[in-house]
């Protein structure tokens, strides 16, 4: 569920118009709970335009009295929201009774709000038996009721025959009926093309380490999975933010986050960063705000979290802005906004963060993500390119659902993609965060099991909606003479498209956490102006290890004498063409170059001990000149650059293992003259 803050109603009069529509068709079985419960005849009204009439076996009017009065208690409870009081005295009023179709009726709209799905069927079946006229109206909030029990197909029997009575096309039945029919024919069609084989949808409860008699919502963790924080809404109405840390897999009893960040103003709608380092979160009606919600961040330090800052009117309008969530390597912002100029409703945005330590302005996610409805509570994954977000326009089984999209090249997004049944029901979806396995997923929702409210959840996300695993790196980045730590940027950049999947800034102590999304293979550099670049590469397209990476990283100052190796250059075995993946490589070689325009290089090959040592030698001083005259070919001077090939003379592991001879086979740079 995705709570809402302070959001106003649109100006757009189309999207007002299907938005009523939606919310008649969601309520009508509320709707005609009440409507049962206090036993109008326009019941009878609304049903005269059907071509069916009411039999003369149920008569209202001959109803025994004292089942009346048992009823009309029923109904105080009812109006009261004392709903299990409600049940009994239904329940009393059948007994006198057995023929009362009204308190069937009653009984069938008061588990459905419940959402005692299986319950509020069997009394809407008992009261058909009875007169299958008097009660065809409520087919529809009968059909709702089976969708609930994701019984689809048979929500759809029932819509439609309902509809097949050609009831009023102006009555508020006949519009939602039509809606319905379209969210059942969805969800039959989905379950055909998606068998889900022995996915079992099971929701844990977190337990009352995390949960209260107060309401949870918005989870977002750590990359690591240790550190859980989430909103808590405190008495009904004050937001705060609370923390738990993992323990041996055991969750430690939740308290506030520490530091100023807290207040008594409301805070909600959070995402911690990756590393755990930053917290987005949207405040509303605030002093010197710019609208109605804004985005805010905090920082934290030795004290705990910071105050908070606004992130100020780049990023915030004077409409409405909320929800808001970092890409990992904390450069994306990706939020939800009804700033004018949208497609609708509410539309998703993102700001990028540019190297002067600004936002950038907002970029509207576009068509194939918003529509003229709403897109609202944007996550984006640590894998950097598969993001969630909830719409209620997308096709769908009613209300918001959730869905997602991946980005492409040129960050072109797919069409969205329905997480379907059961993550998807009939009700309000939204605030789901997914770990960096891609395998669990946390979100907020008010089961049977709830503590009270919206309680924090988690469950196993089936396989074809998962987003990519993810893997991360951690380490620190120093100066390789003195060991003191450099703040550095780190690239991560996918090898077969050349497309840049992470660019990260250090702390001021070099340290640095990059997210590895599993099936790619990666070119991974760290600069630092006055410094020769550090390259690595994972290759991750055919296995994904269940490990992290630690990495520590020494750069070398740019003095003569000095070596890399270039890790992301690559041959195919015995031949010396320069295969496309080492273009993202080569060109860091030329942007050191260009950078540094008196710097000489010499580029070296070498090979392990595997073949004859003349053939190695002639290998290896080929494939060092190819990478000399691909330097010439775009712009470098030969004079200031010379090749040599050492074959398997200069070894700097064990030859006798798979992995000491890959390390031997390399390409190196040096600096001959600075």
């Amino acid at each position: 569920m995705c709570p809402d803050e302070g959001d106003p109603e649109s100006t757009n009069s189309d999207y007002l118009l299907r938005k009523r529509n939606k919310q008649e068709a969601h309520s009508l079985f509320i709707m005609q709970f009440f409507r049962s419960m206090t036993r109008f005849v326009l019941i009878l009204g609304l049903l005269a335009g059907f071509s069916t009439s009411f039999s003369q076996g149920y008569d209202p009017e001959k109803v025994n009295k004292k089942a009346i009065n048992v009823y009309n208690q029923a109904l105080e409870k009812a109006q009261g929201g004392h709903y299990q009081e409600s049940i009994h005295f239904l329940l009393q009023s059948i007994q006198i009774d057995g023929k009362y179709i009204d308190a069937y009726l009653s009984l069938a709209g008061v588990y459905g709000q419940l959402k005692d799905y299986g319950h509020s069927i069997n009394y809407y079946e008992q009261a058909f038996a009875l007169d299958s006229d008097y009660t065809f109206e409520y087919k529809l909030s009968y059909s709702i009721n089976l969708a609930g029990l994701g019984e689809f197909q048979k929500a759809l029997d029932a819509v439609n025959h309902l509809l097949s009575k050609n009831p009023p096309q102006n009555s508020n039945t006949y519009k939602a009926a039509v809606y319905r029919r379209k969210c059942y024919e969805f969800a039959v069609e989905y379950a055909r093309k998606h068998q889900t084989g022995n996915y079992v949808f099971e929701p844990r409860n977190l337990g009352d380490s995390i949960n209260s008699i107060e309401s949870e919502y918005f989870p977002s963790l750590t990359i690591d999975g240790k550190e859980l924080v989430f909103t808590r809404r405190l008495g009904n109405f004050n937001e705060d933010f609370f923390y738990s840390k993992k323990n041996k897999n055991q969750w430690e009893l939740a308290k506030p986050l520490e530091g100023d960040i807290n207040t008594e103003q409301n805070e909600g709608a959070q995402n911690i960063s990756q590393d755990g380092q930053w917290l987005v979160f949207t405040g509303c009606n605030r002093p010197r705000g710019f609208g109605s919600c804004d985005i805010y961040i905090s920082y934290l330090t030795s004290q705990g979290w910071s105050e908070a800052l606004s992130l100020g009117n780049r990023v915030n309008s004077d409409q409405w802005e909320s929800q808001p969530c970092l890409s990992p390597d904390k450069r994306d912002l990706y939020f939800a906004s009804r700033q004018f100029g949208g497609y609708g409703g509410s539309d998703i945005y993102v700001c990028h963060l540019q190297t002067n330590g600004k936002w950038s302005e907002p970029e509207n996610l576009g068509p194939d993500i918003n529509t003229s409805g709403d897109e609202q509570c944007p996550f984006i994954h640590a894998d950097n390119q598969t993001l969630y977000f909830t719409s209620d326009f997308w096709p769908g089984y009613g209300d918001d659902d959730l869905f997602y999209a991946r980005k492409g090249p040129h960050g072109v997004w797919t069409n969205p993609i329905n997480l379907g049944y059961p993550v998807n029901t009939i009700n309000k979806e939204g605030t789901l965060f997914i770990t960096s396995d891609g395998k669990t997923a946390y979100y907020a929702s008010d089961r049977s099991d709830s503590k009270g409210g919206l309680d924090i959840y988690s469950f196993e996300l089936r396989e074809d909606i998962r987003p990519y695993k993810t893997l991360w790196v951690r380490g620190q980045v120093f100066d390789k003479k003195t060991t003191r730590g450099l703040p550095s940027a780190v690239e991560l950049i996918d090898l077969a498209t050349k497309q840049t999947i992470s660019k990260v800034q250090t702390d001021e102590h070099g340290n640095y956490l990059i997210t590895l999304p599993g099936g790619k293979d990666y070119a991974f550099n760290v600069n630092r102006k006055g410094y020769l670049f550090y390259s690595d590469n994972f290759s991750l397209s055919q296995k994904t290890p269940d490990s992290i990476y630690e990495k520590n990283i020494p750069l070398q100052p740019l003095e003569a004498n000095a070596v890399i190796v270039l890790n992301n250059i690559f041959f195919d075995v015995n031949k010396f063409e320069l295969k496309p993946e080492s273009q993202v490589e080569l060109e860091k070689v030329i942007q050191l170059l260009r950078d540094n325009p008196t710097l000489k290089i010499e580029i070296s090959g070498h090979t392990d001990n595997v073949g004859k040592p003349a053939a190695n030698l002639a290998l290896s001083n080929n494939r060092s000149k190819s990478v000399v005259n691909y330097l010439i070919t775009n712009g470098i001077s030969s004079q200031r650059l010379s090749f040599k090939g050492f074959g398997e003379t200069q070894p700097v592991a064990d030859n006798k293992t798979e992995e000491g001879k890959a390390k031997n086979r390399r390409t190196e740079l040096k600096i001959i003259e600075q």
